[in-house]
């Protein structure tokens, strides 16, 4: 029940992290849709590991397998499914933690819910599935082509340091132009130069990644508790290491009284716009035309290259020591995931929408 994700687009995934691959069954999309299937695979290399040395070195191709849903590229309206192998897992890595617990991981919640657990790289709990999700909003993107939806996410802080640009001060065309995904420049020289200092040291940083929905419609969100920000936010808490999540002033609206947090009406080229932008393009759950902009929270990764304190199943002291293959911080890989989801909570409030009038 719990793997499943969406209510008129319906996505289904499946796999561990050391399993013989993962996949996932995207229902509801409608028929007719070109698929470039050169999208998909761009956005997979986004966020496949091995890209340089602040990620993880397992080397996964991340090839996909489209085994139904399309036909000629055109999907058909049925399910689409679609496989991903994997090729680089090196189960031994794990071997030492069959029966110890990792301190800030999944092992003990997953054996305590289920008497059992894959301790190989985590199973289900592991950031490889996101593979699925980045394949699966790459195909939902394609959808919101025709609407003029631009999604740009980017790398705002790593660690202590943040970029503090306002977002019409952004040129998103520079996300791609360093290895942390920072479009400020100097900014991300410091990101760099920090993490890089930090992984040497066998430590983990976390960081908060920036979305920006441009050119987006008025009239996305299903109140009551199907508010647009609500779906935004299961889904953006749904990724690993993720610990907050806020859209427009977000928190630091606690601090500001109604007169200065009210967005104000305006009519520009005929349409009515707001002066300021606090609501994040969302107002009663309801997106208004504007940018849709909101921010998510990681945590450091919690597998280090140091030796932690740590029990195992029996209830005995041990020392874990780090081994493996592991980003020192899960940020920049993040970026293509959270454009991904995205793309699919949007498509699926876009399908959503078009039952709402007759």
């Amino acid at each position: 029940m719990s793997n499943s994700l969406g209510r008129i687009l319906k996505l289904t995934t499946f796999g561990e992290s050391h399993g013989e691959g993962l996949g996932f069954i995207l229902d509801g999309f409608p028929a007719g849709v070109n698929i470039d299937i050169g999208k998909i695979e761009r956005e997979m290399a986004r966020r496949k590991p091995g890209q340089s040395k602040l990620t993880s070195q397992r080397k996964e191709s991340d090839n996909i397998k489209i085994l139904s849903g399309l036909k000629e590229g055109i999907s058909l309206g049925t399910p689409i499914s679609v496989y991903i192998e994997n090729r680089d897992n090196k189960s031994k890595d794990y071997d030492h933690l069959e029966h110890n617990y990792r301190p800030g991981h999944a092992d003990y919640t997953y054996e305590k819910k289920y008497g059992i657990r894959e301790h190989r790289g985590g199973g289900r709990s592991s950031a490889r599935e996101t593979a699925n999700w980045v394949a699966a909003g790459a195909i939902a993107a394609q959808l919101l082509d025709k609407t003029g939806i631009q999604i740009h996410s980017f790398v705002k802080r790593i660690g202590n340091i943040s970029t503090e640009k306002k977002i019409d001060e952004i040129d998103f065309s520079l996300i791609e132009s360093n290895m942390v995904r920072c479009p400020d420049q100097a900014i991300a020289e410091k990101m760099i130069s920090h993490l890089d200092s930090v992984r040497k040291e066998g430590d983990t940083l976390g960081g908060v990644i920036r979305c920006v929905v441009k050119n987006m419609p008025i009239g996305l969100g299903e109140p009551v508790f199907n508010k647009l920000q609500s779906a935004l936010a299961q889904a953006m808490m749904s990724i690993n290491a993720a610990k907050g999540f806020q859209y427009g002033s977000g928190f630091e609206s606690a601090q500001m009284k109604g007169s200065q947090h009210n967005d104000i009406y305006e009519k520009r080229d005929k349409v009515l716009k707001t002066k300021t932008n606090n609501a994040g393009g969302i107002q009663g759950g309801i997106s208004n035309g504007e940018n849709l902009y909101f921010d998510v929270a990681f945590k450091p990764i919690s597998t280090i290259m140091k030796d932690q304190p740590s029990v195992n199943d029996s209830g005995e002291e041990v020392i874990l020591k780090g081994k493996g293959r592991h980003d020192p911080c899960v940020v920049p890989r993040a970026v293509p995931i959270v454009d991904a989801l995205t793309a699919f909570v949007l498509a699926d409030y876009y399908l959503l929408s078009r039952t709402s009038k007759i």
